[in-house]
């Protein structure tokens, strides 16, 4: 099918229209179109948004397809209403090559669910001791401008400043996974009261804050772009908030596990960021390592902070972080479990409970600012003639209860089971072609 007609359909929450998508773009808005031979969908109800796009996403192929390959990552991120992901370097071998990049690039393009944009590393094996391809893997066919050591901080600052220094020839990003490691060595979850009860090692806050304070320092002095990954901490807002007023080109980044779950659930204690979530849900049980992730869950008093910093645009986008692991990687015991949780298909049902229906303010930090932050050139556009038709629709109104065992990723590990969540993906297009319809992958 090459065009569709979608009736009856509000664009980020105004009066009902009708879109023709045809050719790869939205060729006509307005009320009462006809296209002939289309196919057509009852959109009445539900909300068009710009294609999601993912920032930070494990597709963890090559190496681990028991875990994730980049078909079913791409068809879990369409489930999801996102159009366009950006996949991690910590694959095996590592994306630290103009070769494995154009590898990851090709399978995404054969997949042809969402477009797949490969995340370089910055180092040699995530070694944190020399520099990796950087300059030939922008060069590459996959035209990489983010990269990231994500997993591991480039916690040598001559090593980062050189980085930095590097990436400006070509306005690329480095992305930073912000944790002293001298700070956080044996760390199982966030240092803190709870931690203390339960006798297991605390990661602090101040490692991820030294590290951004540190690095906004040097991307200041280069003029160079940093972007933040997955933003934890209260103190860490307030780092940026300071880089961003002093005219700093830094970007930030936040989880929607890090908005919603506190590290009192790996205690067994039922206790979420939302209330509304929290009613007739209960976790998963103490020392439950579904709930054990890097950076860990955090505090109320972090989340509260997060929100906020989500709202007046300090922390720039919601970004999954989306980490599958297979089954004998996650139910083990705590401390030798990986850490990591899975994101992609309840992202935006999680930006619903913590944004409410702010179309337009989910669409910025989901969609337009990633792709923006990106450079993905072809996404991020509000639905309108003439731009690419990537868009999803979604149903504001349902609620639905997440059951691992339903999910398009090849892993299971979402902190999530059995809450009910607000919001449902009913479609998405990517270039005008269905690769969700009724809820379901079209392929």
């Amino acid at each position: 099918m090459n065009s569709y007609l979608i009736r009856n359909v509000s664009v980020l929450g105004a009066a009902p229209t009708d879109l023709l998508l045809r050719d790869g773009v939205v060729a006509e808005a307005g009320p009462g179109l006809s296209a002939p031979g289309a196919g057509v969908v009852d959109a009445d109800g539900l909300v068009a948004l710009p294609g999601l796009v993912d920032l930070h996403t494990h597709l963890r192929e090559p190496g681990r397809e028991d875990a994730e390959t980049v078909e079913t990552g791409s068809r879990a991120a369409a489930l999801g209403g996102y159009t366009a992901v950006c996949a991690m370097a910590n694959t095996s071998p590592v994306a630290d090559t103009a070769g494995v990049v154009e590898q990851v690039w090709r399978l995404g393009r054969e997949a042809g669910l969402v477009d797949v944009q490969p995340i370089g590393a910055v180092t040699v094996g995530l070694a944190g001791e020399r520099l990796a391809e950087l300059g030939a893997m922008a060069d590459s066919a996959a035209r990489v401008r983010i990269f990231s050591d994500d997993g591991h901080c480039v916690a040598d600052p001559r090593l980062m400043r050189r980085a930095l220094e590097y990436v400006k020839a070509f306005d690329g990003i480095i992305a930073q996974h912000a944790e002293e490691p001298r700070l956080t060595e044996g760390a199982q979850m966030h240092e803190g009261e709870v931690s203390a009860r339960l006798g297991l090692t605390g990661w602090p806050a101040v490692a991820e804050e030294a590290i951004i304070a540190r690095d906004v320092l040097l991307a200041e002095h280069v003029g160079s772009r940093l972007h933040v990954c997955h933003v934890s901490c209260a103190g860490s807002v307030e780092v940026l908030r300071q880089a961003k007023a002093r005219g700093v080109r830094v970007t930030a980044e936040v989880t929607p596990h890090h908005l919603l779950l506190t590290d009192a659930l790996v205690s067994g204690r039922s206790e979420l960021a939302s209330p509304a979530l929290a009613s007739n849900w209960s976790p998963a049980g103490a020392y439950d390592p579904v709930y054990k992730v890097n950076p860990p869950l955090r505090t109320a008093t972090d989340i509260a902070a997060l929100r906020a910093a989500l709202v007046d645009g300090v922390i720039d986008i919601i970004a999954t972080d989306h980490a599958p692991h297979a089954m004998e990687d996650k139910e083990c015991e705590w401390a030798y479990a990986r850490p990591g949780m899975l994101g992609l298909e309840t992202a935006l049902s999680i930006a619903l409970d913590v944004l409410g229906p702010e179309w337009d303010l989910i669409a910025e930090r989901m969609s337009r600012t990633p792709a923006r932050i990106a450079g993905l050139t072809e996404h991020g556009h509000d639905p309108a003639p003439g731009v690419p038709a990537n868009l999803t629709l979604v149903d504001p109104a349902a609620r639905r209860v997440i059951d691992p065992a339903e999910s398009a990723s090849r892993s299971r590990n979402t902190p999530y089971a059995r809450m009910t969540l607000p919001g449902r993906i009913v479609a998405t297009f990517l270039r005008g072609e269905a690769t969700v319809l009724d809820g379901k992958a079209v392929k």
